[in-house]
């Protein structure tokens, strides 16, 4: 094992913390930015490197179909195949067969489907997808995991449950000796019992990490929350622990205050591309006609590049007329906001502040 987890503060629940890897330490509270294809969407490595983030989160399912993980372990890896020299989580594809649930047939052995690229017939076990990430040299492996629908019985949501932990002992055995960390994936659905059982069954297998997946997918906020805090209450103090796929600022504020250290989310680049900012006062859509004559830059509290250079007038003008430049700066933006954001939560942890600071972003969130 090459992951070692450090708690440095405590507030409540909440830990401040580092995760130290050969490839460099990931101070926590941590925000992944997700670079799927591996690279965030018009935002090339060295630029992600210099809004300070210590790790990227990429998808493996989806460098496997394109461009093949052959072609990435010629150059030696992820990071020399997409020049990013800090860690790199990959993520196994349990969400994406979620997604594709309707055109996948799921069995004991795995997922088999046809490539919604070229149609050819495709098979992810969980000894394939352990191969997939070893061949990306990936710093941080996922299992692959069963993620069930929202709003399945319980029966289902059980069935789901129970081949994702089968799974997860075989991703344990087929990891062997890579010396990357691997997190297991608690499942459950919105069953608390249900996840109280996977929790048990992964610290009985020992991962070096554990995640809590299967939520921001439809079911109410009040909801995730509750599960949120349960759950990190049984995982080990002494391991990483990762909300998946989780999401606003107020999100990761309250998920931080229940314990939780690492996080990923496509909100920062997918809402810049829509043309929304998120700023200290709340969300702004530069699209709308009050913008185009403000000489405001998007943020007043915001030292990042783009609200040092540009007015909120000229980024609208670069959206209406479909530049792609507007993609970019206001994905730089967003990214330097939960940068922000994670370093102010870091902060409060250190300062025994939290709770204040948790209410604060809630506030901002509802305006």
């Amino acid at each position: 094992m090459t992951v070692h987890f450090e708690t440095l503060t405590t507030c409540g629940m909440a830990r401040r913390g580092v995760v130290h890897l050969p490839r460099g330490d990931i101070q926590t509270p941590a925000f992944m930015p997700v670079g799927t294809l591996g690279q965030v969407k018009s935002i090339p490595p060295h630029e992600l490197a210099a809004t300070g983030f210590d790790i990227m989160l990429s998808n493996a399912f989806h460098l496997w179909l394109r461009p093949g993980e052959d072609i990435i372990a010629a150059h030696g890896g992820l990071h020399g195949f997409a020049g990013w020299r800090r860690p790199i989580l990959t993520d196994s594809g349990g969400f994406q067969l979620f997604s594709l649930r309707e055109r996948i047939k799921i069995t004991e052995e795995g997922a088999c489907f046809r490539s919604p690229h070229n149609g050819d017939q495709r098979q992810l076990t969980p000894e394939g997808c352990m191969n997939i990430q070893r061949a990306l040299n990936s710093d941080i492996v996922m299992v692959l995991d069963d993620c069930p629908p929202t709003g399945g019985d319980m029966v289902a949501i059980n069935n789901s449950m129970q081949r994702s932990m089968r799974w997860a002992r075989r991703c344990k055995q087929a990891h062997s000796d890579n010396p990357a960390a691997l997190f297991g994936i608690v499942q459950g659905g919105v069953f608390q019992s249900l996840r109280d059982e996977s929790t048990a069954a992964l610290i009985d297998i020992n991962f070096d990490g554990y995640a809590i997946g299967g939520l921001a997918v439809g079911e109410e906020k009040a909801i995730m929350n509750d599960i949120v805090t349960a759950t990190a209450a049984q995982l080990p103090t002494d391991k990483p622990r990762y909300l998946m796929g989780v999401g606003t600022p107020a999100d990761i504020a309250r998920a931080v205050a229940a314990g939780m250290d690492m996080f990923d989310c496509v909100l920062p680049a997918r809402n810049a591309r829509n043309g929304t900012a998120f700023t200290t006062t709340g969300k702004i859509k530069l699209r709308n006609a009050c913008h185009r004559h403000s000489l405001m830059p998007l943020d007043e509290n915001c030292l990042c590049p783009v609200c040092r250079r540009y007015s909120r007038a000229y980024l609208h003008h670069l959206l209406a007329i479909n530049e792609m430049l507007a993609a970019r700066l206001m994905t730089l933006h967003n990214l330097a906001h939960y940068r922000t954001l994670i370093c102010r939560l870091q902060a409060s942890i250190d300062t025994g502040k939290l709770a204040e600071t948790v209410r604060d972003i809630e506030t901002v969130e509802t305006k």
